[in-house]
């Protein structure tokens, strides 16, 4: 069985790390970061940069998201080009952000209608 590919959006100090563990079980991952020189150690290690969070959406089967606040947790998900506009069936989306409640809950709902 091959392994899913994994998509990571937010390169910061908990995103990269984890994004790294990722890596390191031997899992292919799309990354996407506002600052793509963040990305530079797990793209020399094999990791695939992506030039959009929609295209994060497109190429991985799990999307992990570790963003700053709840309005960049907004526009990855709810922006015209953000991860709903892209999402597919089966795919599953982990947002680790500190955030709203009500928030996750409208995505969800966004989500589950896909």
């Amino acid at each position: 069985m091959e392994k899913q590919k994994i998509g990571f959006i937010g390169l910061g100090v908990m995103g990269k790390s984890m994004a790294s563990h990722i890596q390191k079980a031997g899992y292919q991952l799309y990354l996407y970061n506002r600052t793509q020189s963040k990305a530079k150690e797990l793209v020399a290690k094999g990791a695939i940069l992506c030039s959009t969070v929609a295209e994060v959406g497109q190429s991985a089967d799990i999307v992990f998201t570790i963003v700053g606040y709840p309005k960049d947790v907004e526009e990855v998900y709810l922006s015209d080009n953000g991860l709903v506009s892209v999402a597919h069936e089966g795919q599953l989306f982990c947002d680790m952000t500190t955030t709203k409640p009500s928030l996750e809950a409208l995505i969800s709902n966004k989500l589950s209608k896909k």
